[in-house]
């Protein structure tokens, strides 16, 4: 029996879908931007491929058909999964893809910032070097990654492979979770004594805001934060706040609150030294992305035989 599937936002993938290999009606669309196209797009479809396309509970009400929804993304918060599973929806996701270029965009945002590579990058387009009377200056301060202390928030797959690249580069890690495991340490104390905290966790009601004003207000004056999990995890204002009055020195965002920002965000518009904002792109090497297609297909075919890998429960 031939089932279609509907791929919702195929331009956010750059990799090759290998064919499926079971009879199948695949249908791609380049990105679909309203309930309405999605409801529409759907119809009649056993299988949806979704990126970053919101699969909430009045579409999936609309859609009697849809029996799979294979996520090409780690995090499923763009589905309502309640309504999901009221409905005999199985959601699937991809796991363990990113142990690469993940860790490797963290990295490169705290050297970026801790060494304020891009604002002395910018002094010399400027000609502020030209200017000098030495042969170097010091606007903007520089410190050592070796010797400094990496906190950890979330130390699931991810949070451990950062861990070890920041041990190589002679770092203290401390590292925080609310599943327990050996050597963790509590949220405070991540706070209090890093001088750079990564967040890899998921977006939640729990998680939602973790890191507001009063969590800023307890790191170090010199520390840096770096967020390439989910925009709503950290308080944009008051991260802002922090960082143009000195409270920390220091933020690496690859994401926003709302993505695209077609609206504005008062943090992609900041004009700030010691910000830099990617634009969720973290796990976007060419290699991550070939494994995550290869496994969003391998989860479809899982599925299909009556196997399903990698779903998502709640």
């Amino acid at each position: 029996m031939t089932k279609k599937i509907v791929f919702l936002d195929r331009e956010s993938l750059d990799a090759t879908v290998r064919p499926f290999s079971f009879p199948h009606d695949y249908v791609e669309h380049d990105s679909t931007w309203t309930p309405e196209d999605t409801v529409a797009r759907l119809q009649g479809a056993e299988i949806a491929l979704i990126n970053k396309v919101p699969m909430r509970a009045e579409t999936l009400k609309q859609l009697p058909d849809l029996k799979l929804i294979a996520v090409a993304a780690t995090g499923t918060d763009v589905v309502d999964k309640a309504q999901a599973k009221a409905q005999g929806i199985t959601v699937v996701n991809i796991r363990n893809y990113a142990f690469n270029t993940v860790p490797e965009h963290v990295v490169g945002l705290m050297f970026a910032l801790r060494r304020a590579i891009v604002p002395y990058a910018n002094s010399v387009k400027r000609g502020d070097w030209a200017k000098s009377k030495q042969f170097c200056y010091f606007d903007y301060p520089i410190y050592d990654i070796a010797g400094s202390t990496l906190g950890i928030v979330g130390y699931g797959a991810l949070g451990k492979s950062i861990g070890k690249r920041a041990e190589a580069l002679g770092m203290k890690v401390l590292a925080y979770d609310v599943f327990p495991q050996d050597g963790l340490v509590d949220f405070e104390t991540i706070l209090t004594q890093s001088d750079v905290i990564t967040l890899h966790v998921p977006l939640t009601p729990d998680t939602k805001g973790m890191i507001g004003a009063a969590e800023l207000k307890r790191m170090k004056k010199n520390a840096i934060l770096i967020n390439t999990a989910r925009g709503g995890l950290v308080d944009e204002a008051a991260l802002l706040a922090a960082l143009k009055d000195g409270t920390i020195a220091g933020a690496g965002f690859d994401v926003v609150a709302q993505e695209p920002p077609k609206d504005g965000n008062i943090l992609c518009e900041a004009d700030l030294p010691n910000l830099i904002v990617t634009p969720h792109v973290a796990w976007a090497s060419k290699e991550a992305m070939q494994i995550l297609a290869d496994q969003l297909v391998d989860n479809v075919e899982a599925f299909v035989a009556g196997k399903p890998q990698n779903v998502v429960e709640s």
